[in-house]
């Protein structure tokens, strides 16, 4: 039977990222997203559920985390999902987590702000262009 582990969130960050690093140096960031959807009420009014997703990015994909992004930045992620088990230590029980694993990191602007280093957008002339003094139409020069 195939298996698919795979997820695809888009949100903002609910705090900075915090870096910590193993001890081989690779880094490793955490962060929260919140993603926001809306929905009708029964009563017709439109309705807003927030879910909150942690994440944890490895390697370069952190070190952008942490030198891009903020409290409040948009961002796509892509990755996988994780469980986490452990024993607490001060009731001794077993608990465990699931979080994403990000496997892909995309900035993207704040809503209503332009992205940046965008292409400026093309001015399209109405009239069309005018052939070429050299070219010659004749259908017997194409060679295929």
């Amino acid at each position: 039977m195939a298996n698919v582990n795979k997820v695809l969130l888009l949100g903002n960050l609910t705090r900075d990222p915090e870096v910590r690093y193993t001890p081989k140096g690779t880094d490793i960031a955490e962060i929260s997203l919140a993603i926001n959807r809306y929905r009708k009420a029964e009563d017709g009014s439109k309705q807003e559920e927030v879910t909150f997703v942690d994440v944890v990015l490895w390697g370069r994909t952190a070190e952008i985390a942490q030198q891009y992004t903020s409290k409040g930045n948009p961002v796509f992620i892509e990755g996988r999902l994780n469980l986490d088990q452990w024993d607490d230590k001060e009731t001794g029980k077993k608990r465990s987590r699931l979080r994403v694993v990000a496997e892909n990191l995309q900035l993207l602007p704040k809503s209503g702000a332009a992205p940046q280093n965008s292409p400026k957008p093309e001015t399209r002339s109405t009239t069309p262009p005018k052939p070429a003094d050299d070219f010659d139409n004749d259908a017997d020069d194409i060679p295929f």
